[in-house]
């Protein structure tokens, strides 16, 4: 790896849950940093506020990001629309829109909006901009059938609204693996594992010390899968807070008993259709399904969270749940909101059993990284564990089992990527680890 230029790149990790951004300064990349109530951040929470207010000139729209759309959903959860995960339906073609405050919203237009704000955060870090950013994105993007080409057309829109010129993309757990590769001191098969929000995904690379004792790397392959940690959230709330408010349960129509529908329970438990679900043409039903529900009170309690806007409440309990265990065997789920009241003991390996489907295609697609590469798990002699989901205890097992404790590394979980994206920015030979829309 050997810088081509001076000129500073920008690595931006885009993510399902959090935002990373770094930049070059000499040889090493530093991370932008954010600073809010005393606080000092570089995960920049991948989400979105919209807030009407009054002005001198009338009804004026008010737009935040990061933590500060959590400050302004917290302080009027009722009259704020909140989205996060909005990053799940990049690639996906039935999103076309969103209405927020009588304005229309394209997938561009939300990514844009965000990622101008998070600049005008940044302050002067962010103040002058180089003319070119690496961008992370996922092996296999979120979604039942993603269109790639989609995705990335969307994404250039947005960044091009930054004012950037020269917009590349790398694979995420390449970008991951560039950081990694800093500790390196003898050649290495390495392979790394990162977990999102949205995606997990694997690349296999192998790195070199050439004579002068630059490192050289060659990418050999990379699988992934539209899994992460908010289908590991999907299982939770599927488990442990929709039947609560209804899901299983029955209605009447006419002399019919009829299913409550579950696709009223699959949008509320993901995090990018909740927030569009309290402004979506199914409320208006689920607001008649009271009437005739066989148990009102669930259906009503459904109600209450979805007009309450408390699906931020909802992911900190989630959040909270996972938290625990992965240090504890066993964990209490609380969640509260409005006159709702959910409180259940959850054992690890319920939890591990919920989200064994998941377990399921993250391993198959480690096994699609090695075959890509006609290595076996002995050939590798390094595994690189990064993402917030890298913490959760069966999915760390899954490595410790297929490759042994001793080649296990963690560490920068959450910075890795755009440190790692920004250097690629600053190698010769671009195009053989980045790649343009179209």
């Amino acid at each position: 790896m050997t810088a081509a230029s001076p000129t500073p790149t920008i690595g931006v990790d885009f993510g399902t849950t959090n935002t990373v951004v770094s930049m070059t300064h000499g040889g090493e990349a530093r991370l932008v940093r954010f600073s809010i109530d005393n606080r000092d951040l570089f995960a920049f929470r991948s989400a979105l506020s919209f807030h009407a207010t009054q002005g001198a000139g009338g009804q004026e729209r008010v737009v935040e990001a990061g933590p500060w759309a959590i400050e302004a959903y917290l302080e009027d959860p009722l009259e704020t629309r909140f989205i996060q995960s909005f990053k799940t339906f990049a690639a996906s073609q039935a999103f076309t829109e969103t209405r927020i405050l009588d304005k229309r919203y394209l997938f561009e237009d939300l990514l844009a909006a965000f990622l101008l704000r998070l600049k005008d955060h940044a302050g002067d870090q962010l103040a002058a901009l180089p003319p070119r950013v690496i961008v992370g994105r996922p092996v296999t993007f979120a979604g039942t059938s993603p269109n790639e080409a989609l995705a990335l057309t969307r994404y250039e829109e947005a960044f091009k609204r930054l004012g950037f010129t020269d917009i590349r993309y790398a694979y995420e757990p390449v970008g991951a693996a560039f950081f990694f590769a800093r500790q390196l001191q003898v050649d290495a098969t390495v392979l790394v594992a990162d977990f999102g929000g949205g995606t997990s995904d694997f690349s296999l690379v192998r790195f070199e010390r050439a004579s002068d004792g630059t490192l050289r790397s060659t990418p050999l392959s990379r699988s992934g899968v539209g899994v992460a940690g908010d289908a590991f959230d999907y299982r939770i709330i599927d488990q442990l807070v929709s039947p609560a408010l209804g899901k299983g349960s029955s209605y009447r129509s006419f002399s019919n008993t009829l299913p409550i529908p579950q696709r009223y329970y699959a949008a509320f438990a993901r995090w990018d259709q909740l927030a569009l679900l309290r402004a979506s043409k199914d409320m208006r039903d689920i607001r008649a399904l009271e009437r005739s529900a066989l148990e009102p009170d669930k259906i009503a309690a459904l109600i209450e969270v979805l007009d309450g806007n408390h699906g931020y409440a909802l992911y900190r309990s989630v959040s909270a749940l996972k938290e625990a265990l992965s240090s504890q065997t066993e964990a209490t789920f609380r969640f509260e909101a409005g006159s709702v009241e959910i409180e259940r003991p959850v054992a690890r390996r319920d939890f591990e059993g919920w989200i064994a489907p998941e377990l399921a295609a993250i391993e198959r697609a480690v096994g699609e990284a090695l075959d890509g590469a006609g290595l076996t798990e002995a050939s590798v002699d390094r595994v690189f564990l990064t993402g917030g989901s890298s913490f959760v205890p069966a999915v760390r097992e899954i490595f410790l089992r297929r490759f042994g404790g001793d080649k296990i590394e963690t560490g920068g979980e959450f910075e890795s990527i755009a440190s790692g994206l920004a250097l690629i920015g600053r190698e010769p030979d671009l195009d053989l680890w980045t790649q343009r829309a179209g």
